[in-house]
């Protein structure tokens, strides 16, 4: 892939990377941390679930004894804007390999006043420490070579209000997928990509958790638009993944009173699932 190997060129290095800096959280008092949520990572005016979801896994990753999230489930409760935001989380229990936390994400009103925007359960482990059986009839998504996919920029113009996060993400859409953009949604409810980031950054356990919430929707190929904002979201991090980019494939099956579920699948380079998630998003009809 000439694409990969441009990049490899540039990478920049995990911890020292656009992510890392807009995912920093700094530590006020024990379980407290400030950040100032970047603008850089919004579709429309909301800020992306899937990077909320790093910046809370960070803040726990500091808080909790075990360094990687194997599991954890966010409850959006209100949108979050750019700017200043707080995190506190709480230990909730300690074992030899697993600890459990929770976490909740505050903005200020225009009175002053502390508003929570979203909540997470977590347990966090050691990726390393893993053994590495592996029993799976899972298969990599099929997805085209990169240089036959397309991203934002192969369009006319960027989607109104995406180019925010399109343009910190290497994103490259399977055909297949892409049939909303030229106005002939397949009805099939899927979306597959390669994804990384834009500076070339390897992933790690916290970009997965971006990686399972930064695709477009798959109301976009149920023939649907508009905002699709996320409900709850369960991610579950099964191993660490290698260099290289990933592949996504998101599946919706069911909408039904105006929810649908999106199941996403996260694969590396070295063809191993390295991160599943299912959300519940609400979606508008008519």
């Amino acid at each position: 892939m000439p694409e990969a190997a441009s990049a490899a060129a540039t990478r920049a290095a995990i911890g020292d990377s656009e992510f890392d800096r807009d995912t920093a959280v700094t530590r006020r008092a024990p379980g407290v941390y400030d950040i100032d949520l970047s603008a850089g990572w919004t579709i429309i005016s909301a800020v992306n679930g899937g990077y909320l979801l790093a910046v809370l896994g960070r803040a726990l990753a500091d808080s909790l004894p075990h360094p990687d999230p194997f599991t954890i489930s966010a409850h959006y409760l209100t949108a979050s804007q750019p700017g200043p935001a707080v995190v506190r989380t709480e230990t909730v229990r300690t074992g030899r390999t697993l600890s459990t936390g929770q976490a909740s994400l505050f903005q200020y009103d225009e009175e002053g006043r502390e508003v929570e925007r979203m909540r997470v359960l977590a347990a966090y482990g050691d990726l390393d420490a893993l053994p590495d059986d592996v029993r799976t009839t899972a298969k990599p998504p099929a997805i085209p070579p990169m240089g036959q996919c397309f991203g934002p920029e192969d369009g006319p113009a960027p989607i109104s209000g995406s180019s925010a996060i399109a343009d910190r993400l290497m994103l490259k859409l399977d055909p297949a997928t892409l049939g909303w953009a030229l106005g002939q949604p397949s009805g099939k409810g899927e979306m597959r990509a390669w994804f990384g980031l834009a500076d070339g950054r390897d992933a790690d356990p916290l970009s997965l958790l971006l990686a399972v919430d930064a695709l477009p929707p798959t109301a976009f190929e149920i023939g649907l638009s508009g905002w699709v904002p996320t409900v709850e979201l369960t991610a579950h991090v099964r191993c660490r993944p290698a260099p290289g980019p990933l592949r996504v494939s998101i599946t919706t099956r069911n909408l039904a009173g105006g929810f649908l579920e999106e199941d996403a699948e996260v694969w590396d380079s070295a063809d191993r699932l390295v991160a599943q998630s299912r959300q519940l998003a609400r979606v508008r009809l008519g």
